[in-house]
């Protein structure tokens, strides 16, 4: 599943920004007199709506593989998300710990700083990209074998594998820019490259599945190819825009001197990438272990997991949106050297996390069957999948709670312990109690694993935040 986290200058872009984006004064600066609460609603409103869009394009993929190709389609595409997951694992951490030093300089006001983080980061972006792109090219079909993938969708699935993984260096390019725009408080840049992305997306992959206009009919592959054309599409559009407005993102002749790998920033960065991406890695190795269990139970269980994946994945998208909100507005606080702020900003995430993300809770379980008819034509697979969203649902609003006291944490370099909660959570808990639960219930015990993993990662994070981390002295990074 997705629901596991994952954004004035003297440079010329101050006007770009502050038209942009709310927080061109970093909200902890003493310089906003809005209540927080705005500063959350403006700056979390575009990246909501950015995240949705990033998912409504494999949302409309797998609608139409799911009603245009059948079930077995929807399922080869299903099987390869824990995979996909995997390999984007590291570069999520490298997002998350760039946003956080990103924000840091920027509440600071050191430009220079922010664009030697982002040539940091995509450099490193760019290899780990290629190296996912040779050893998973080569080893597709051995890997879907490993996790267990039923015979009668395994060529399908490998095929749609090997196209997404070859495209790999340049999805992370992607990805690495518009979470590190989030750090330097412009949300709505990345909404607009996602929306080009979105609808290019929806128009080429039916257009690939019928064969419309002369194009060929590439099958389940049609959902891979028209993702790659309309990433590559929206990256160009996103360093033309960049240059336009003066960004320090932006591929300018001085951006590229930037870009290099300078050891004492990729320290820095790693300092909050790796655990999370660890953390990501573990957690992918969980779905992993989940689907396994899946499977097992035939394809019409797979593509059941599809189904229900994308709808928690709406409903989840406020929990992200507004740990990522409070993670980079603290990191932006502590910049400017308003570290006493960051309690402030932990009450507003969760009280929003409540009423964004619960209302969303409630209308799933009001509109389960009709959501599930989005992706399934079949009766009884409707049923199975109905059934799965019912079980875990709620506890998307632990979730979320659990995510804003983590993100408040890692704003200020606090990763180990609150990574290691997560981790322990996911190991320890929702993957043991998933088997276990399997065993006793059928299909449905898979999925009394995220219920469990999720009340206890909020009780983990909320003591040590409480009793450890509120004690601390919060100082910058770099």
């Amino acid at each position: 599943m997705s629901h596991y986290p994952v954004p004035s200058r003297p440079d010329g872009f101050a006007a770009a920004a502050a038209s942009a984006s709310p927080l061109a004064v970093p909200s902890g600066a003493g310089k906003d007199s809005r209540p927080l609460w705005q500063v959350f609603a403006i700056f979390l409103g575009p990246m909501l709506l950015s995240n949705i869009l990033q998912s409504l394009s494999g949302t409309l993929n797998n609608i139409y593989i799911g009603q245009m190709l059948g079930v077995k389609a929807l399922a080869a595409v299903a099987g390869f998300f824990p995979v996909m997951f995997f390999f984007i694992a590291f570069v999520i951490g490298l997002g998350a710990g760039a946003s956080v030093l990103i924000g840091q300089a920027w509440g600071a006001r050191e430009t220079s700083k922010v664009k030697a983080i982002v040539g940091t980061t995509l450099t490193v972006g760019m290899c780990i990209g290629l190296l996912a792109a040779v050893l998973g090219g080569f080893f597709t079909e051995p890997l879907l074998k490993a996790l267990g993938t039923p015979a009668d969708i395994l060529p399908d699935a490998t095929r749609y594998a090997r196209i997404m993984l070859v495209a790999m260096p340049g999805l992370f390019v992607f990805l690495l820019s518009t979470a590190m725009l989030r750090g330097v408080g412009d949300t709505v840049t990345p909404l607009l490259a996602l929306t080009i992305s979105t609808a290019l997306g929806l128009m080429l992959t039916p257009a690939l599945i019928k064969g419309w206009g002369g194009l060929p009919q590439m099958g389940v592959a049609s959902s891979a190819c028209a993702t790659i054309v309309a990433f590559v599409v929206a990256t160009l559009w996103l360093a033309f825009w960049l240059r336009r407005k003066g960004s320090p993102l932006a591929p300018d002749a001085d951006f590229w001197r930037y870009l290099r790998i300078q050891p004492a920033l990729l320290k820095a960065v790693l300092r909050i990438g790796v655990p999370t991406g660890v953390q990501m890695i573990v957690i992918s190795i969980a779905e992993i272990a989940l689907l396994w269990l899946v499977n097992g139970y035939g394809s019409d269980a797979t593509a059941a997991y599809g189904a229900v994946n994308q709808v928690v994945a709406y409903v989840q998208f406020p929990a992200i949106s507004i740990a990522i909100t409070a993670s980079i507005l603290g990191a932006q606080a502590i910049g400017a050297g308003r570290a006493d702020r960051l309690g402030a900003i932990t009450r507003t995430g969760l009280l929003m996390n409540l009423v964004l993300t619960g209302g969303l809770v409630l209308l799933g379980y009001l509109l389960s069957r009709r959501l599930m008819g989005f992706f399934i034509t079949s009766e009884p697979v409707i049923d199975i999948a109905q059934g799965l969203l019912h079980t875990m649902l709620w506890s998307s609003i632990f979730f979320g709670m659990a995510s804003v006291i983590a993100g408040v944490m890692r704003a200020s370099g606090s990763v180990l312990v609150p990574t290691a909660i997560s981790i322990f959570c996911v190991a320890a808990i929702e993957v043991p109690v998933a088997w276990f639960a399997s065993r006793h219930m059928g299909l449905s015990g898979v999925w009394v694993g995220y219920p469990a993993a999720f009340v206890a990662m909020l009780v983990l994070q909320s003591s040590y935040y409480r009793l450890v981390w509120r004690h601390k002295r919060i100082e910058r990074l770099i």
